[in-house]
């Protein structure tokens, strides 16, 4: 019990418990273990911080910062999160399970996209209209949203929070973050350097909590002007009924089961160290993964070959070790259901090619890295998100047929193209249905390019210079320039 961190929220520029003493256990999903506890905000505690921030937005020194010194704030910030990455990446690596070497990066990493975004916060810009009136000047002038409402998942949150978080202070917005209920140790441990960058209180409150009350009350709050959610698509339905309340400007970036397409003209090595990457990096537990591999049949055996043997090498272990490649999942409901979704794989005719259960011997949430050959399409594990280690693998012939296989899904957030014919490279990009397309590549991303889904996946962007726009409304100012007095409006000429 001694061991166990208990946390605290961060409101008004206060750290605070919950207003009723709830909390809940954080596990540690490589040991099983308690490790930390977190404060189950109440109703109260959620309309306290939306207030805090709508305050924040209308008085006080945020309000009359410039853009410049708004960018000077995120500048700092992102100098003191470079700085602090190794303990933040630390702790969330006990917290979700993911590899130090790849959090403490990320963490580094992302002080990035604060520095983008502080250099953009005094280039938002209006403009004039060449208007159809006689005497009339008129301009557009783009105005910050209000509150804003950022709900961020586990599994990468401190970059999720810098998308979010980055364009919509440098647009002069408040903001009220809300971690997932799990892993939400290394947001809180973020929070402690807002004050230190020079950001007044009640600008960025930190709530944590679980989608009743917490995600409810804030999604649905009366002060809540804009709502940008990262995670699943059951719970961006209940987001998007909360949202009727106060009529939220809404993104959602959710879910995805991304086409991973080698034709035979491929370099074999890049595309299988891409696979391997985009599959089991992170153990799978990302939104891009390329988790449907389409394999032109002239490559498929030699492929699969060289895959599966790079697979069962792969070092599973302490996510904290530095010689571990795949660490373990982040909730034993993740685990349960790979379990049931492989199983019922085989049933429906899959073939396991590598891996397909837990490895003997080890506590923890582990599960192997897993190839699953596919003969069918229609088979439930293709189109199925299962946030793990779990690549399903088809064959096909012609560019036609795998671009049909590609779009045959309910997602569409991301895809990966390996070929060396660069015409097809470009008709393939332009016709696949997703929203981020990687050739001969996968994974990059930049604080410089945008990154969102189309059907089940969501809609709206982040990242990228336009984010800013996204986080703003125009405002268009009529002014007449005539002395002359207005004419009677009884008298019509």
């Amino acid at each position: 019990m001694a061991n166990i961190t208990s946390y605290q929220m961060l409101i008004d520029g206060a750290w605070c418990p919950a207003s009723d003493g709830g909390q809940f256990d954080s596990i540690n999903p490589a040991t099983g273990d308690v490790w930390a506890r977190i404060p189950e905000a109440t109703a109260d505690d959620v309309d306290r911080a939306v207030r805090a921030a709508h305050r924040a937005f209308l008085t006080g020194p945020w309000a009359r910062m410039t853009p410049t010194e708004r960018g000077k704030c995120l500048r700092k910030l992102a100098d003191l999160l470079a700085d602090k990455s190794e303990e933040l990446g630390r702790t969330e690596s006990v917290d979700s399970g993911k590899m130090l070497k790849e959090t403490r990066w990320q963490a580094k990493y992302i002080a990035e996209f604060f520095h983008f975004y502080a250099g953009c916060a005094d280039k938002i810009a209006g403009e004039t209209l060449p208007i159809d009136k006689p005497d009339m000047f008129v301009f557009t002038r783009r105005e910050p949203l209000g509150v804003v409402a950022a709900v961020v998942p586990w599994n990468s949150q401190l970059f999720l929070v810098a998308v979010k978080m980055g364009p919509a202070l440098a647009a002069g917005n408040t903001i009220v973050l809300k971690a997932s209920e799990h892993a939400s140790a290394a947001m809180l441990e973020f929070g402690r350097l807002i004050e230190e960058a020079g950001i007044p209180p009640g600008v960025v409150n930190i709530v944590t909590g679980h989608g009743d009350p917490c995600g409810r009350v804030l999604t649905s709050h009366p002060l809540v002007a804009r709502i940008s959610f990262t995670g699943g698509p059951g719970a961006a339905r209940h987001v998007l009924e909360n949202s009727k309340q106060n009529f939220a400007e809404v993104s959602l970036e959710l879910g995805g089961k991304s086409p991973f397409i080698v034709f035979d003209d491929a370099n074999i090595e890049s595309a299988v160290n891409a696979s391997i990457a985009g599959i089991f990096g992170a153990t799978g537990q990302s939104c891009v993964a390329g988790s449907r591999l389409y394999l032109h049949e002239d490559i498929a055996d030699e492929f699969l070959e060289r895959m599966t043997k790079l697979a069962r090498q792969i070092v599973i272990g302490d996510p904290l070790a530095e010689e571990t490649q795949m660490g373990p999942l982040c909730t034993q409901g993740q685990l349960d259901h790979i379990k049931s979704e492989v199983a019922h794989a085989v049933e429906e005719g899959g073939t396991v090619l590598v891996g397909g259960a837990q490895p003997e011997g080890m506590a923890g949430l582990y599960f192997l890295p897993t190839i699953i050959d596919c003969p069918r399409q229609d088979m439930r594990i293709v189109d199925t998100e299962l946030f793990g280690p779990v690549l399903c693998v088809q064959r096909f012939r012609t560019e036609e047929e795998v671009l049909a296989l590609a779009n045959d899904t309910e997602h569409g957030l991301a895809a990966g193209i390996f070929t060396r014919d660069s015409a097809r490279s470009l008709r393939m990009s332009a016709a696949v249905r997703a929203g981020i397309v990687w050739v001969n590549t996968y994974r990059a991303v930049s604080p410089i390019a945008e990154f969102g889904g189309i059907k089940g996946s969501g809609y709206g962007r982040e990242s990228g210079f336009q984010a800013m726009y996204d986080y703003t409304r125009p405002k268009t100012v009529w002014m007449n320039t005539s002395d002359e007095p207005i004419a009677n409006p009884f008298v019509m000429r």
